[in-house]
């Protein structure tokens, strides 16, 4: 006899709640929104947890919470649906001076970079996240995201050219191209 729909829901989907958690707090850049759309995400991930083929639930639930973020945001943030592939990303003009010590720098370049991902396009910013935080391979992100492979690999180069050519990050930490 197999498992009823809430032990596995439990099984397989709740191991993964951290990483869901993590893609909705990138891609909303609030905690509380975060987690209205992973509380929603898990409600529809129970309730659908029928479609679910095997055992990797990884990739599934990571794509309900997908889906239910931009729910939310079409209810909540309009504006931020807006995608604009062929535009510069508008950035902060603040440039953070790092203090004389190691760590302070450290902090200035983290928080720098955090600021920089955060004003990241969303499709930019999740395809990083899934990559760098959560280690999906691009396989997995291009099932997440659903887009082809390809468009995995140029978002991704997309979203890390924009890191690199940021003036923030190259004033604090002398990244970017060089002269």
């Amino acid at each position: 006899m197999g498992l009823s729909n809430q032990k596995r829901f439990e099984h397989l989907v709740l191991p993964h709640l951290d990483a869901g958690y993590n893609l909705a707090r990138w891609l909303a850049r609030d905690a509380d929104d975060a987690a209205d759309v992973v509380q929603d995400a898990c409600l529809r991930a129970l309730k659908y947890i029928d479609a679910l083929r095997g055992d990797d639930a990884r990739p599934w639930f990571l794509r309900i919470v997908r889906h239910a973020y931009y729910d939310w945001c079409g209810r909540n943030r309009p504006a931020d649906l807006v995608h604009d592939d062929n535009e510069t990303v508008e950035r902060a003009a603040d440039l953070v001076t790092p203090g004389p010590e190691q760590a302070a720098l450290r902090r200035a370049e983290r928080g720098a970079l955090l600021r920089e991902v955060g004003a990241l396009p969303a499709h930019y910013r999740e395809v990083l996240i899934l990559r760098e935080v959560e280690e999906l391979s691009y396989a997995e992100i291009a099932t997440v995201v659903e887009v082809p492979v390809g468009t995995v690999m140029s978002r991704l180069a997309r979203a890390r050219g924009l890191l690199q050519r940021s003036p923030l990050l190259q004033a604090v930490a002398g990244y970017g191209p060089k002269a």
